[in-house]
């Protein structure tokens, strides 16, 4: 049993009750981002079990007429075991997804997986002519350069500010986080035609990017977390491509607490989310 604090950023345990979630967002006209928990594998056992059943998923998902995708984490499908391991078990998830229809955003976890990640990402996006998406975190010096590089790539590209805490040699400081964000969101409205998702609960960072749109009229959709504002993707949901980002699976209780280690400021979040 998931307790309330859990289970309000977590679907359940089981695939069943995230594909019931993807429908009651679908009446929302809110689409479903499934990510399947489980993380830092350091054997590739579960790496490739968690493979298995993400195509497993991909393909109940393509039975359905759900608004629904995928986020895969690289350490849970084997980066923490070997590059090589991800590498394979990406192109299997994402070979399974193109003959399904169903569209793959790849996650990004701490800097020190920066490179693999991209480099895996851009060699499937190129592969596929699209189909999958990454995550760029503002916070990181890096990212403009990043973001440039994927101009040409087909594919999508999801901004967030960043819920790790890098080293400051690598890391913006947080008072220039916001500042940061705005200007990639900028970037990409320029570089890209299209394929851009704002992934971010700010009102402030929406409203830039609804600017950005009426400028250079290159659409763009919204994501946010299941169990944050949720009256807010409901209202958003109006006018802007939504969706929402719902993880599930067995491993909540080890997710959930790794997300408040990692950065002090998460158990401050997950707790005004519960109150407003």
């Amino acid at each position: 049993m998931i307790p309330p604090i859990a289970s309000r950023f977590v679907a359940g345990e089981s695939e069943a009750v995230a594909l019931e979630r993807a429908r009651r967002l679908d009446e929302r006209g809110i689409g479903t981002i499934c990510n399947l928990l489980g993380e830092h594998y350091d054997e590739r056992g579960p790496a490739d079990a968690d493979t298995a059943t993400y195509c497993t998923l991909l393909e109940d998902i393509a039975g359905t007429d759900l608004r629904a995708c995928l986020s895969v984490k690289p350490s849970g499908i084997g980066l923490d075991v070997d590059e090589s391991v991800f590498r394979e078990n990406l192109a299997r998830i994402v070979d399974h997804a193109d003959a399904a229809g169903v569209f793959v955003w790849l996650d990004m976890e701490d800097h020190t997986t920066t490179d693999a990640t991209l480099d895996a990402y851009e060699a499937e996006a190129r592969a596929h002519d699209g189909g999958v998406g990454v995550c760029l975190q503002a916070n990181l010096r890096r990212t403009p350069d990043d973001l440039s590089r994927l101009a040409d790539c087909p594919g999508k590209v999801r901004l967030v500010k960043g819920a790790y805490d890098p080293p400051k040699e690598v890391a913006l400081p947080s008072e220039q986080v916001d500042d940061a964000y705005r200007t990639l969101l900028a970037q990409a409205f320029a570089e890209r035609e299209g394929g851009i998702a704002v992934g971010s609960h700010d009102p402030a960072m929406i409203a830039t990017a609804d600017r950005l749109h009426a400028e250079y009229g290159t659409p763009f959709e919204i994501q946010m977390l299941m169990g944050v504002r949720e009256p807010a993707q409901e209202r958003l949901a109006a006018d802007h491509e939504v969706w929402q980002y719902v993880p599930y699976g067995e491993k909540w209780l080890s997710y959930f607490y790794r997300r408040v280690a990692e950065r002090r400021g998460n158990l401050t979040f997950a707790l005004r989310a519960i109150v407003n």
